[in-house]
């Protein structure tokens, strides 16, 4: 459904050298990205802000014409074929709105049937469906301006769904969303792939949203792909360090371990980073059993978040497979 092969995208900047003259240069953005996203797939696309994540995605939807290399989308070549693409593509950017300002939302959804040329019948039937999805009834002839952060939301999400897209781009679509409304718009979006099959690419910075859905993620940094897999094995993609936390049965000094080190205490009880490349949990457990007495323990999981920190910082090294 998505085919990026060595993408490119590079700009010409220009910055003062002097009082009357400018100096000329290019800045790489996007840089040999290559990825490839099935029909039905759910995808995390995350980076760190300048790496290229924004400048990708408006590539996918024809909003930017790659400098070189190779994107189909939905069959087409997005900046050849954009008024066709838009009407196969879903997109809600954060920072853009698809609903008109002082309009009932009913009426924003009705101006986007005739810009998409939806006919009333499947417009009436989609509309129904999403409303009662996403709980749209009591707002429908409200204003776009008077509605909530989470109202509006929702109703982007619909505006770009009426016309029955095939592939789905969200930019924080969950940004500034209260608890409830942010496990809403999860729900939604994960029954959306469950029932229509509607491919979906995310990006954002809230990970929680990657972890609950998407299976799969891609990350960027500095215009190139960093990792592509599964988000629940990213883990152990990148050696991340689990937590061995040990109750001892009498307070003592920090454990010396030759495959783990201690690196916090609170009376009896010590916590003892280790990574899975170099041992195992019960080696460990065994290992401290040999010089005190064990009454409890328990593993702490790495959180993707720190996972993901130290893959932008270049702290995170790929596990080795020899």
């Amino acid at each position: 459904m998505i085919e990026a092969a060595d993408l490119r995208k590079t700009f010409t900047v220009y910055r003062r050298a002097g009082r009357l003259r400018r100096e000329r240069r290019q800045v790489t953005a996007v840089d040999g990205v290559s990825f490839s996203v099935e029909p039905g797939e759910m995808v995390g696309y995350i980076g760190p802000n300048g790496a290229g994540k924004s400048t990708t995605i408006k590539m996918l939807t024809g909003i930017l014409v790659p400098s070189s290399g190779k994107v189909l989308v939905a069959g087409l070549a997005p900046a050849r074929k954009r008024t066709e693409l838009a009407r196969r593509i879903g997109v809600v950017f954060g920072n853009r709105s698809l609903l008109w300002w002082d309009l009932p939302l009913r009426d924003s959804f009705e101006l986007l049937r005739h810009i998409y040329r939806v006919p009333a019948v499947d417009h009436r039937g989609r509309l129904a469906e999403l409303s009662e999805l996403l709980d749209l009834g009591p707002f429908l002839d409200t204003p776009v301006r008077q509605l909530s952060l989470g109202q509006r939301m929702r109703g982007e999400l619909t505006a770009a769904l009426l016309h029955a897209p095939k592939v789905l781009f969200l930019d924080e679509p969950t940004v500034g969303l209260d608890i409830v409304s942010k496990a809403r718009v999860r729900d939604f979006l994960a029954e959306l792939n469950r029932q229509r099959g509607v491919t979906v690419l995310l990006t954002t910075h809230d990970l929680s949203d990657i972890e609950r859905l998407c299976p799969r993620m891609l990350i960027i940094d500095q215009g190139k792909v960093l990792y592509d897999g599964g988000t629940a094995e990213i883990t152990a993609r990148f050696e991340a360090e689990r937590t061995l936390v040990v109750d001892l049965a009498e307070t003592r000094p920090p454990l010396r371990l030759a495959r783990g080190s201690v690196v916090r205490t609170d009376g009896p009880r010590q916590w003892i980073k280790f990574r899975s490349t170099q041992t195992t949990a019960a080696a460990l457990v065994s290992a401290v059993s040999e010089q005190a007495q064990l009454v409890d323990l328990s593993i702490e999981e790495p959180s993707i978040e720190e996972v993901v920190r130290r893959v932008y910082t270049g702290e995170a090294v790929p596990a080795s497979t020899g």
